[in-house]
């Protein structure tokens, strides 16, 4: 089954759809990010979602002190490095590291454990950048690796994704909003569904 994450949850509204929806995982941003969510409001929101959903926490180049005491705080079950990080950062939980795709290659993984997540290189965006690319170029690692494909995906889109090329999991934010940082119950749900039927083709 390909997993799929739903990310840059910043209300109660929208964390309950996703779930309902049939998310496997919601994404919280704790970095600089238009869709950042103070720690405090995002306990609130996780707490009462325990055992429906796996929780990940963004970050990028966080202090690992402090990433330590926001997972503790937030109850999250993983960790997702969007930033320069190193092999070696100390993570309290599972960590998915994100591989920026740039001037079509893909970068070595070798290092990371699984599973790790490719998305678009920007030169002005150090987080998701909600653009698509090649994703032939990441057909050798989905084979034998476990990696979330990310950038640009949505309804219309991620089924031809995974009946093609299988990814591990699916990563969406904007792709499921009607406003920045929005997300909307008709698009999550039809994301999903899209996911679904695309795995028995």
């Amino acid at each position: 089954m390909t997993l799929v994450k739903i990310c840059g949850i910043q209300d109660r509204d929208s964390a309950q759809a996703a779930v309902e929806a049939g998310a496997d995982m919601l994404g919280f941003h704790f970095c600089s990010s238009r869709r950042r969510i103070d720690p405090e409001l995002a306990a609130a929101i996780i707490e009462p979602l325990k055992g429906l959903v796996q929780v990940v926490g963004v970050f990028i180049d966080a202090p690992p002190e402090e990433l330590r005491l926001i997972v503790e705080r937030c109850g999250l079950d993983w960790v997702q490095l969007h930033g320069s990080e190193q092999p070696g950062y100390p993570s309290p939980r599972p960590m998915i590291k994100v591989l920026k795709v740039r001037d079509g290659q893909v970068p070595d993984a070798s290092a990371w454990p699984d599973p790790i997540m490719l998305d678009a290189w920007s030169v002005d965006q150090r987080g998701g950048t909600g653009s698509t690319w090649d994703w032939d170029l990441a057909r050798p690692l989905i084979a034998t690796r476990q990696v979330f494909v990310a950038g640009g995906l949505g309804p219309d889109s991620v089924g031809r994704l995974v009946s093609g090329y299988h990814p591990f999991g699916v990563d969406v934010s904007s792709g499921v909003e009607r406003n920045p940082g929005t997300k909307d119950a008709g698009l999550m749900r039809a994301f999903v569904s899209a996911v679904r039927m695309a795995e028995h083709v």
